[in-house]
């Protein structure tokens, strides 16, 4: 449910080899790009002034024709609310390489490793309730279950898990396309994988992008709630902030529901792309079975920054943040923070799924900005021509 770490939220640079042979839609993906031949025209709306885009392209618009154009994105779509709450939606490239159809606007994709935002989240408003401890031990909460070589869950918190400090190695980079776009996965069964090898470092000692994290948070979530996690992220959330696009799929659910551009994938990246749209979730779970908008992720995190899924304390906690390496992107519990090139900082998270990727966030004065594209680039260019529409898009 991430990638390229540093970029994307995903496997340490260790990893990355043997990420690439194994790649799924549970963990980084590696997919290839292509240059497409004919191109639907690309377009653009606005709330406040329908007819602003008749003047033609802005930066935003700009940006998302290179990713189509030059990077060979099947498709980019784009959500952005300005500090007056005035939004825009852009799309370019086509909806579905096979019939040509145009992109949806706001459409719904898999929104991957965001859905890691939403866990912590959950978690944190257990925090705040008194029903969880952000420095208790796993072992707390699910005695006995995480064990294995150099594992123990007597030594790794919750606080570990969300930071990504525990030095859980991760169950997705064991997996690969073809075992799990068909397949369902209890939450258990992954969390087993994870456990059959042995621990990438201390707990506390160092940063480690692991989905096995989030997994056992969303264990811990329906063991002190007594309620299935999709449950309680849809009443705490997704219910309480109208969200009205975005829902975790139900077991066997391999379609999108809501109008969406079709998703694609490459594996192994001299293949060629095959069409991912319906596939089984369920490898991502807590940490990144998701379906939203671009529209719906700037709501989201428009909501959780200005303190209306959070007590103060909480949030503070989430928005506390270690480095991860030197790419200036930083990690708090469920949230990353990324330098701005007009200043300051943007919050969010951001996630990889076979046939989508989801970049963005919002800033403290109110700017939302989020980006997806329909197949995950690997390209160096391409994943840097991503970054930098949501940089266009949050600094224009």
């Amino acid at each position: 449910m991430g990638a390229r770490t540093g970029q994307n939220l995903g496997t340490s640079p260790r990893r990355e080899g043997r990420r690439r042979r194994a790649v799924s839609a549970a963990a980084a993906m590696a997919v290839g790009v292509m240059t497409l031949g004919v191109l639907a025209p690309p377009a653009a709306s606005d709330s406040a002034a329908p007819t602003a885009a008749a003047a033609g392209p802005d930066a935003v618009q700009q940006a998302l024709n290179t990713l189509v154009r030059d990077d060979g994105m099947p498709a980019a779509l784009a959500s952005v609310k300005d500090r007056k709450g005035r939004a825009r939606t852009y799309t370019a490239g086509v909806g579905d390489l096979t019939t040509g159809a145009k992109v949806p606007r706001d459409g719904q994709v898999r929104i991957g490793s965001n859905t890691k935002a939403f866990t912590a989240v959950v978690v944190l408003q257990l925090v705040g309730e008194g029903k969880i401890d952000l420095d208790a031990f796993v072992d707390t909460y699910l005695p006995g279950l995480v064990r294995g070589e150099g594992i123990d869950g007597n030594r790794i918190t919750v606080r570990h898990l969300l930071q990504h400090t525990s030095g859980l190695p991760d169950y997705g980079v064991h997996l690969d396309d073809d075992e799990i776009r068909n397949r369902y996965f209890e939450p258990r069964e992954l969390l087993d994988l994870a456990l059959d090898h042995p621990a990438d470092a201390e707990p506390g000692k160092t940063w480690g992008y692991s989905n096995t994290n989030y997994v056992l948070a969303g264990l811990i979530v329906q063991k002190v709630t007594g309620r299935p996690l999709a449950e309680e992220m849809d009443r705490r959330i997704i219910q309480r902030i109208g969200l009205r696009h975005t829902y975790f799929p139900a077991p066997g659910e391999m379609t999108v529901r809501e109008p969406h551009p079709r998703g694609y994938h490459r594996s192994p990246e001299d293949a060629p792309l095959r069409d991912f749209t319906e596939m089984d979730p369920s490898a991502g779970w807590a940490a990144g079975q998701l379906i939203s908008t671009n529209s719906d992720l700037n709501r989201f995190f428009t909501a959780l920054l200005a303190g209306r899924l959070l007590p103060a304390a909480q949030l503070a906690e989430m928005r506390t943040t270690v480095p991860v390496g030197t790419s200036g992107l930083r990690y708090g519990l469920g949230l990353t923070s990324r330098t701005l090139s007009c200043g300051g900082v943007y919050w969010g998270h951001g996630g990889d799924i076979a046939g989508y990727e989801t970049r963005g966030g919002v800033t403290d004065d109110g700017r939302a900005a989020n980006v997806a594209v329909t197949s995950i680039p690997t390209d160096q260019a391409a994943v840097r021509h991503v970054s930098e529409a949501v940089d266009t898009a949050l600094c224009g």
